[in-house]
């Protein structure tokens, strides 16, 4: 990445020293990267954590039926945004905001197609300098799981303790919430299950998993539907398992549905 990693402890310039960025929480100390390693987009003040990759089990054989068969996959290090995308940070790069929930700056952006995530990403990359993506259903599913841990959810395997990690159907009243509110996960991540469910950069194919190779997969190399993950504010806890896999047209919108980016390391 041009002039690397900026630490989130680096010194302001002086005529920075008293901006504030309203689109993004201050980190708390807890969701301090275990790498030690951010960077901030200066374009919409969005956080990414350096994800240090590694090798680790996907799916789940006790899952539904496109989540089998469990297979072993190696990602490589990679930056990925420490919230999902905020409604502020969409206006600062598109201007309207087409949310359908509460329209609060703080909230996840909401109701879009992976098509209009991609033209977000076309714009910011270009406000930026930068290679700004969706992650990798592989990606996805590695940090949720807290660098590929066996983790039910993102964050725990205790049903028990799912309400401290997510905004989901039991406690949501049925509408998103500001991100970062819930606890996140051991790589610092916030709200890798629920809020909004994700769009990741794959196409769907249920039986690809069974053919997927090994090191850094990204997917069928076409398809009808593009994937989602990680669970919203309406569903119940089976449907915001790290291992569960949703599809829908990409041209397709729903106000469960936004996303969070991703930036190669290199």
């Amino acid at each position: 990445m041009t002039g690397g990693p900026v630490p989130a402890h680096a010194p302001l310039p002086p005529h920075e020293r008293q901006e504030r960025i309203e689109s993004m929480p201050p980190a708390p100390a807890a969701a301090v990267s275990p790498s030690g390693i951010t960077y901030r987009d200066p374009v919409t003040g969005m956080d990414f954590i350096l994800i240090k990759g590694g090798c680790f089990s996907m799916g789940d054989d006790d899952g539904d039926r496109e989540e089998r068969p469990v297979h072993e996959v190696c990602v490589d290090d990679f930056y990925l945004g420490r919230y999902e995308v905020t409604q502020g940070q969409w206006k600062a790069v598109k201007g309207r905001n087409p949310s359908s929930n509460d329209k609060s700056e703080m909230n996840p952006v909401e109701d879009l197609s992976w098509n209009d995530a991609q033209e977000f990403i076309k714009e910011l990359n270009q406000k930026a300098g930068r290679a700004f993506r969706l992650p990798t259903e592989a990606e996805w599913e590695y940090a949720a799981r807290s660098g590929g841990r066996k983790e039910k959810w993102s964050g725990t395997n205790n049903e028990s303790e799912l309400e401290a990690y997510a905004w989901f159907e039991k406690n949501s009243s049925r509408n998103t919430h500001p991100v970062g509110q819930k606890r996140p996960n051991a790589l610092g991540l916030y709200d890798m299950t629920g809020n909004v469910w994700e769009w990741v950069g794959d196409w769907y194919d249920s039986s690809y998993y069974g053919e997927s190779p090994k090191n850094n997969p990204s997917g069928p190399g076409r398809g009808s539907d593009r994937v989602f993950r990680g669970g919203s504010y309406e569903d119940g806890a089976k449907d915001l398992r790290t291992t569960k896999r949703e599809k829908k047209s990409n041209r397709r919108s729903d106000d469960t549905l936004g996303f969070r980016l991703a930036l190669p390391a290199r």
